[in-house]
């Protein structure tokens, strides 16, 4: 299984969530600077599209774990799990399996 590591201290509001992010997931330049452009780009792991690192096999999930997770704002985990599920919403909606798992530390 594909993972990817975050840092909960790092996650105190949106722009440090992306800069994060950023790294970890290796976002190409065509990614922006919001939470918007992370469900787009973590929506397209399994094409070929280039918007990450990561190129998923079609039942391959990434699990994004979220390390110190107390130390990140309760608010963006909140909206960070959202996300991830709708994230695995869509793949559903395509007749796939879910790409994400979140794993809070």
């Amino acid at each position: 299984m594909a993972s990817v590591t975050l840092d909960g201290a790092a996650l105190r509001d949106e722009a440090g969530f992306m800069n994060a992010s950023r790294a970890a997931f290796g976002f190409s330049d065509m990614v922006g600077a919001s939470i918007d452009a992370w469900v787009d780009a973590l929506s397209y792991l399994r094409d070929e599209e280039g918007l990450t690192k990561f190129r998923l096999k079609p039942n391959e999930v990434l699990e994004i774990v979220v390390t110190n997770a107390a130390a990140a704002a309760p608010d963006l985990l909140e909206e960070i799990a959202f996300c991830v599920g709708g994230i695995n919403e869509r793949y559903e909606d395509y007749g796939e399996k879910p790409a994400l798992k979140l794993v809070l530390k």
